[in-house]
């Protein structure tokens, strides 16, 4: 099987596979890679081609495909358990994971309740803020609140939520009604003269307090990506702007669910981005890396108040969502290997010096004519390209191939969230072929 050619496996993908996010047809001329094996941070083909993960293979991978530490970890439980039903059953990996990440937070969330994706995890955190309010007499609050561009998912509820044209509107007739508040996105094309990222958060709060006044008796909660809304072309805001819908979640009871799925695990340069306000919300979601990019896995954190609400002798009051894989030993020790790695390497330390290299050695892209909104935040690169192309994308990425690097703009904005295990040179040859690729892609 090994020894079929590179097309031949493109064949039998394209005759049996739906590929996500993916218009199809596209692949009668962009390229369709099929990986034989990854190492560190590079991906490899059937004959041998290499590509350089800029974007971590979709944000999950943290420190490189085959890492030993997590491999081990792995092949060890594999060999004690691999997987048993979380209802009325336990196991140490999600014991130990649940009170590791409790530790973290100093011990404000806790009670985590596990699923297998992202999309899973709001879903949870949907269902949980409204039945906590329901169980508690409040069952007028009902909505949700979202903010424009936001990104938390393609399951009904989380498409609820979402505000990405593209991903939303063919979904409309299925999709519960939500509020959408103004975005906090420091690259607003609204902003007045002089205006700064702090003066931008301070008018989007401002936008949900009219909200909260005007109808706080009906809302459940509001759903923000902290720092970064990532889908909607890597937006950032301060993060002044999560203090100020923290206050007023509190002065109007109102629950804040904080959705770090692509943010969290380090890659705005704290474990949680969250930290950086100074706050912790009543639900916090995390997915993606928490594994390492290893496994599927998800999980919702919350406060002890909320778990409360749902404790009771009544079966109707409890929360019954469940998932066959709950919990899963597997994943479970893959994110307690990765928590590992974080402790034992300084990760978040380490992780300046790479990202202060990253940003010095793309400045000949923060200042190039055709780019503008050049941005970093922690592990997360992004910038505009002006005047782009409708197919600028998928060029860019066609391109990228040739120069050895995985990278899939978002629309016209090109990003960057690599693993933070690059080198000094895998580091200067990442800005080096991004400057080279964008320039053949804008002259094409």
């Amino acid at each position: 099987m090994q020894d079929n050619k590179q097309s031949e496996w493109v064949a039998r993908s394209l005759r049996s596979v739906w590929h996500p996010c993916t218009q199809m047809q596209h692949h009668e001329t962009i390229p369709l890679i099929p990986v034989s094996r990854g190492k560190g941070a590079w991906l490899y083909d059937h004959e041998g081609r290499r590509y350089l993960d800029a974007i971590s293979s979709w944000w999950v991978n943290l420190f490189g495909h085959a890492n030993p530490r997590i491999n081990a970890a792995l092949k060890g439980q594999l060999d004690t358990l691999e997987h048993a039903m979380l209802a009325g059953f336990t196991h140490e990996p999600v014991i130990e994971l649940s009170e590791k990440l409790s530790a973290l937070t100093g011990h404000a969330l806790g009670h985590s309740f596990y699923a297998s994706d992202g999309a899973s995890a709001v879903e949870i955190a949907l269902k949980m803020s409204f039945h906590s309010w329901r169980n508690n007499g409040k069952s007028a609050k009902q909505e949700f609140v979202c903010l424009k561009g936001s990104y938390h998912g393609e399951t009904i509820g989380a498409l609820a939520v979402t505000d990405v044209a593209l991903f939303k509107d063919a979904y409309g007739p299925l999709l519960r009604a939500s509020q959408t508040v103004m975005s906090p996105d420091a690259r607003n094309a609204n902003a007045a003269e002089g205006e700064t990222a702090e003066d931008m958060a301070r008018r989007a709060a401002a936008d949900v307090e009219r909200l909260f006044v005007d109808k706080a008796d009906k809302i459940a909660a509001i759903i923000i990506e902290p720092l970064v809304q990532c889908a909607t072309g890597m937006a950032m805001h301060d993060p002044l702007y999560l203090k100020l819908v923290r206050e007023l979640c509190d002065r109007h009871q109102v629950h804040l669910i904080l959705d770090e799925i692509a943010v969290g695990c380090g890659r705005t340069g704290t474990f949680f981005a969250c930290e950086q306000a100074g706050i912790w919300p009543d639900f916090l979601c995390l997915s993606k890396g928490i594994s390492g990019g290893y496994l599927p896995l998800s999980l919702v954190m919350t406060r002890d108040d909320i778990y409360q609400a749902f404790y009771s002798s009544d079966v109707t009051r409890g929360f019954l969502h469940s998932h066959s894989y709950t919990g899963n030993p597997l994943a479970c020790r893959a994110a307690l290997a990765t928590l590992q790695i974080f402790d034992e390497d300084d990760v978040l330390n380490a992780n300046k010096a790479k990202a202060a290299r990253l940003t010095a050695a793309l400045q000949p892209l923060a200042q190039h004519k055709r780019v503008r909104n050049f941005r970093q935040r922690g592990m997360i690169w992004a910038f505009d390209a002006i005047d782009a192309t409708p197919d600028f994308s998928r060029r860019f990425f066609a391109t990228a191939v040739e120069h050895e690097l995985l990278m899939r703009p978002i629309g016209a904005t090109v990003y960057m969230m690599p693993p933070y295990i690059l080198n000094d040179d895998e580091i200067d040859g990442l800005a080096a072929n991004t400057l080279a690729v964008f320039d053949k892609t804008m002259a094409g």
